[in-house]
């Protein structure tokens, strides 16, 4: 037996130390025992510092997302999958194919071996079924107390097709706004999941890619306007930086936002706002008037015309309730849900 024979990964009871982000051999075999396995790819096995990838013909778009929800694992997904969908979301709002991950981890010494392979697993089944592999990625290990067990960041990188060019700047008074599903149900799921409401609700997280809808937009050539994907803040955060972006006015219609009653339920009793909880699953598009139809079909049944651009008052993003009245939707100043992605 060689002297400098080191044994096998226990991911059943093992647990992070110092060691595996030393960049010694103990980190060697981390990578190798655990992201790589799970993780393969052609990229990927290159084993350098950086991936070496195929010329793609078109502009490059770019976003990087850093994760941080609590708990870990909640009903519908969990941090691993989570960073995936965050950062292809994001590239794929802008009308982009998303094309590669790269991902950085920073575990907390202590943390467990088994929930870390859990969370990698996650994150390799959700890059599988979105058809973007995770390339390079990073480790690194700090003291115990000195985190909370894992944190994620992604960098996606995506190829804008000829043509497309959104932007809140595009919207005309007219316009139509679209969501593409249920809104509030990533916040609301994690809220419940922490455990401190003493909350029975059955809800899971939207957490899910949106580029086949939003590709299925792009179809509309110059009718789609602006996309984005409500995740922080929610459907209320967005719109108003789609109001300060194109200086129009956005009016929707409380009665035809689609939220679960679950979802209603839970932020009543909590007297948060579900136009402010975030989701992970779901995009909002500005789309002509003519191609409202189309735009329905695009989406799916779970789809709605959640209100339109107008021209005044400039800036400011007005719910039309169902009592009759209208108020102002402003911009909070924090998230009342902190820690949600």
């Amino acid at each position: 037996m060689k002297s400098d024979y080191i044994r096998p990964l226990d991911i059943k009871h093992g647990r992070v130390d110092m060691s595996h982000g030393s960049g010694g051999r103990a980190m060697a075999q981390l990578i190798e025992e655990l992201f790589a396995k799970h993780l393969s790819n052609e990229y990927l096995a290159q084993g350098d510092d950086g991936a070496r990838l195929p010329a793609v013909n078109g502009r490059l778009v770019m976003s990087t997302d850093a994760h941080v929800v609590s708990p870990l694992f909640f009903p519908g997904g969990d941090i691993g999958c989570l960073s995936v969908h965050g950062t292809i979301n994001d590239v794929a709002v802008m009308g982009a194919t998303p094309l590669y991950l790269a991902a950085g981890f920073v575990l907390e010494e202590g943390f467990a071996l088994a929930d870390l392979a859990r969370i990698v697993e996650s994150m390799a089944q959700a890059a599988k079924e979105a058809g973007v592999p995770i390339v390079t990625g990073d480790t690194k290990v700090v003291e115990a107390g000195k985190a909370d067990g894992v944190f994620i960041t992604t960098t996606g990188v995506g190829v804008l097709r000829q043509g497309v060019d959104l932007s809140g700047a595009n919207a005309r008074p007219g316009d139509a706004v679209f969501v593409s599903g249920p809104i509030g149900d990533h916040g609301t799921a994690v809220m419940v999941a922490r455990g401190e409401l003493a909350l029975e609700v059955d809800l899971e997280s939207d957490t899910a890619p949106v580029a086949a809808s939003a590709q299925k937009l792009c179809a509309l050539g110059t009718d789609l306007r602006w996309m984005r994907d409500p995740t922080r803040g929610g459907l209320a955060t967005a719109l108003n930086e789609l109001a300060q972006q194109s200086g129009l006015a956005i009016s929707i219609d409380e009665h035809a936002l689609p939220v679960r009653p679950e979802v209603a339920g839970t932020c009543e009793i909590l007297g948060i706002d579900p136009l402010y909880v975030a989701c992970e699953g779901r995009l909002i598009a500005v789309i002509a008037s003519g191609a409202v139809e189309r735009a329905l079909s695009a989406l799916g049944a779970e789809a709605a015309d959640v209100g339109e651009v107008r021209a005044e008052p400039e800036g400011l993003v007005l719910l039309q309730t169902t009592l009759g009245g209208s108020r102002v939707v402003d911009m909070l100043v924090g998230d009342p849900l902190p820690r949600i992605c």
